[in-house]
């Protein structure tokens, strides 16, 4: 009984200096309560979150309904979230089509963007430097392509 009341307190304490302290619990009540370590690491949680580069739920479920389309393998969610698995679908695209050459890691880096950009200078409006990074033009002429996409890929 001892040790349930103990684990009891114990969690309780870890939950409360987690939500922001214990009204009125000193720093050697504290300094007992066990380390609660974090569900995901910085860099799991910067792998998994999403990056639309400015497009709107609905346009970036165009361009996931594209992926589903293409030889690119898109098998996720059609949710509007342009998450890890859709990156790195859409980096198997740009490698067979516009000269990606980084990994297939589903991030939004550099190279992800120049390739990207290749293909929207070609034909959607893009007319700034191939420059790897995803500024305004880039994102306009992205979200061009994204509207486009409604019309020949349905989902």
């Amino acid at each position: 009984m001892r040790a349930l009341t103990r684990t009891i307190v114990g969690v309780t304490a870890a939950v409360g200096i987690a939500a922001g302290g214990l009204a009125g619990s000193g720093a050697a009540f504290a300094d007992s309560a066990p380390a609660v370590k974090p569900a995901v690491s910085a860099q799991d949680s910067t792998i998994l979150a999403t990056n639309n580069l400015g497009l709107s739920t609905q346009q970036a479920k165009n361009m996931q309904c594209f992926l589903r389309n293409s030889p690119a393998s898109y098998t996720g969610a059609i949710d509007g979230l342009l998450g890890t698995n859709s990156w790195k679908a859409y980096q198997r695209w740009l490698q067979e089509y516009w000269g990606y050459t980084g990994a297939i890691d589903g991030i939004v880096g550099p190279n992800t963007i120049k390739a990207l950009q290749r293909k929207l200078a070609f034909n959607w409006g893009y007319t700034g430097a191939i420059d790897g990074i995803a500024g305004s033009g880039t994102k306009a002429a992205f979200k061009r392509l994204a509207n486009d996409n409604s019309v020949f890929f349905p989902c």
